[in-house]
């Protein structure tokens, strides 16, 4: 009677160890599927975000181009969120501020950023 009861409990002891052990395995899997869910969301959001500053980059570009008064050959522009960056170097200092002026009436810029500078020639 004794040998029953002892091995009717530590069968039930192996039972209630395997269901924890496979209760616990199912949580995890379930919380890695939902993360993996989130990640590839963030993933699509961030290729969203970059897709998007690219083209608000490339319409400031275009802008920036088409403005007579600006040589734009050395202009590079940065943008993230709306936040525009210009660089680069330009033959005079007029074209700075015009430039600058530009990159605001593009819709989508919320603000600019001028890092350009006077090109120097060489024997300055």
């Amino acid at each position: 009677m004794k040998k029953t009861t002892v091995l009717k409990l530590a069968a039930s002891g192996i039972f209630a160890l395997a269901s924890i052990g496979a209760w616990a395995q199912s949580a995890q899997t379930g919380a890695a599927s939902i993360g993996s869910a989130k990640a590839a969301s963030a993933g699509d959001d961030a290729k969203a975000a970059k897709r998007a500053n690219r083209e608000l980059s490339k319409q400031v570009r275009t802008a920036i181009a088409k403005e007579k008064s600006v040589n734009a050959a050395n202009i590079s522009v940065k943008a993230k969120g709306g936040a525009v960056t210009l660089y680069g170097t330009v033959p005079a200092a007029s074209q700075i501020d015009t430039a600058a002026a530009v990159a605001k009436t593009v819709p989508g810029v919320t603000s600019v950023k001028n890092q350009i500078t006077i090109q120097r020639t060489f024997d300055q």
